[in-house]
């Protein structure tokens, strides 16, 4: 009976590419707190989303970690590193060790901290030279949950989200049913009874055409792949003015999410 919930991290916990009807994001985290909350008196249940997209992990373990360990939740979820991995020259080794002070520091103050590997990039275009780089980092994780006593959410198992279907038109963030996929897997981990199965199988697509195929990557790299490339230059990143939606109603939640369904 989890009475409070903190979820710390970046663009895939704050939500990105699944908004809601005024354009802000809700994702797997704020659907996670719902599944929660729905075990607890109306009213009885504290949320609270730090995440901030584009961040790196030292940038989380400075800005969001003091607030979380404030909070003192139940339970926290911690998302943290994958864009620190993905950058050229990052050492696997070295950001775990980064991480594993975090979860030290967070385990003392929460009751449990639930913990995230990285997706399989086997898909995805830019992504999946980093495979063996992601793997690495994963094997660190699950190490880590297993000295700290850590649930872990295995993304890289959750074989539903190899879909195309899962990801948003950016191939970076999952989609709306990605992100509820996602949120159904994290209650199995804590055990809950979730009200679907996140590896229930999608339905079937008409096949497309290499000239179809060709056409989606051209526009693709045109419209996410080249501006992403060009930030990442400039030193930008995509959360550099957004804020952390902070503590948040399940009822509201429940509300945008029903309003786009």
């Amino acid at each position: 009976m989890i009475g409070s919930y903190v979820a710390v991290g970046d663009s895939f916990t704050e939500g990105v590419g699944d908004p809601g009807p005024d354009g802000a994001f809700v994702g797997w985290a704020d659907r996670f707190a719902v599944l929660l909350a729905d075990r607890r008196d109306e009213g009885d249940f504290q949320y609270s989303n730090l995440a901030v997209r584009g961040k790196l992990l030292d940038q989380i373990i400075a800005d969001q970690l003091p607030k979380a360990v404030e909070l003192a939740p139940d339970l926290v979820s911690f998302c943290a590193g994958g864009n620190d991995i993905i950058r050229p020259g990052t050492d696997p080794d070295e950001v775990a060790e980064r991480f594993e002070r975090a979860v030290a520091r967070l385990t003392g103050a929460a009751g449990t901290v639930l913990v995230t590997t990285g997706f399989d990039t086997r898909g995805v275009p830019v992504l999946k030279h980093l495979r063996g780089k992601i793997a690495t980092y994963n094997g660190h994780v699950r190490a880590i949950a297993d000295r700290y006593g850590c649930p872990v959410l295995d993304l890289w198992s959750l074989r539903s989200v190899q879909d195309r279907r899962a990801w948003d038109t950016d191939r970076l963030h999952l989609s709306p049913e990605g992100h509820t996929r996602v949120a159904l897997r994290a209650g199995q981990v804590l055990g809950l009874d979730v009200p679907a199965d996140p590896e229930q199988p999608w339905p079937p697509l008409p096949p497309r055409g290499t000239l179809e195929i060709r056409r989606d990557d051209v526009q693709w790299a045109r419209e996410y792949l080249v501006p992403w490339i060009g930030r990442r230059l400039r030193g930008e990143s995509s959360g550099d003015h957004v804020t952390a939606k902070g503590t948040l109603s399940p009822h509201d939640i429940r509300m945008r999410i029903t309003s786009v369904a």
